[in-house]
């Protein structure tokens, strides 16, 4: 299993620009730990950024949109056929995910007495 990391072609910081592209390798990791990686990453990024994330797992092409669409961040598609890579643009307000269950979304507390 290949380990995950992280590359930017822009400089590490917690703003980067809408323009640039952020590579993520997650390598050999299955869609539980694949989807921690992207949340944890998708939430230092700006509006705009286009994440490009390479892996190796079966059924991303599967899980990826739905996440997005479960988040709000719009799923681009294939962009890289080896190491298959696919698109994700971030938005700024995606929907609230479980930090260690980022599948699971969180739901607003409900006042009792409304």
């Amino acid at each position: 299993m290949s380990s995950s990391s992280t590359h930017s072609s822009a400089a590490p910081s917690s703003s980067t620009p809408s323009s640039a592209v952020v590579t993520i390798d997650g390598g050999d990791l299955g869609c539980a730990r694949l989807l921690i990686l992207l949340r944890r990453r998708v939430a230092e990024l700006d509006d705009g950024t286009v994440v490009h994330l390479s892996t190796r797992d079966p059924v991303a092409p599967i899980d990826l949109p739905v996440w997005c669409d479960m988040t709000g961040h719009d799923y681009l598609g294939v962009v890289a056929a080896d190491p298959p890579t696919y698109a994700v643009r971030v938005t700024s307000t995606p929907t609230p995910t479980d930090d260690r269950r980022p599948w699971h979304r969180i739901e607003p507390e409900r006042d009792p007495g409304a």
